[in-house]
């Protein structure tokens, strides 16, 4: 029996999740990735392999940190980036974290930008 580390786990919940979710060019996906003091969205076409819009709390224009209020302002970024490209819909892929603090921030913050999940 072999001890797995956190990361390790969250990977295999993420491999899990991507067997049922897939973006589609109707519906691309949106992924969240957060690691301890940053965090970066991505809306994916998976059905031609390129990312559409992006958002991270390491840009310069942004100005935001990395917790929850600033996930809220990435949520709203990406959206607002993602709506000038025609996106309105999208699948979320919570990235094996749990859907809670800045995920469920970020995730609140594109929905009040205008995107539908």
């Amino acid at each position: 029996m072999s001890i797995k580390t956190t990361a390790q786990l969250r990977k295999a919940r993420h491999v899990r999740l991507r067997k049922r979710i897939s973006g589609t060019t109707e519906r691309p996906r949106l992924a969240v990735f957060r690691s301890l003091h940053h965090i970066y969205a991505q809306i994916i076409d998976d059905s031609t392999g390129t990312t559409l819009a992006a958002a991270s709390s390491q840009e310069k224009g942004l100005e935001v940190t990395g917790n929850a209020e600033g996930a809220k302002k990435i949520g709203i970024a990406l959206a607002e980036r993602a709506k000038a490209k025609g996106i309105n819909a999208v699948v979320f892929d919570r990235g094996g974290f749990r859907y809670h603090g800045r995920v469920a921030s970020l995730a609140d913050g594109a929905r009040e930008g205008g995107l539908e999940f």
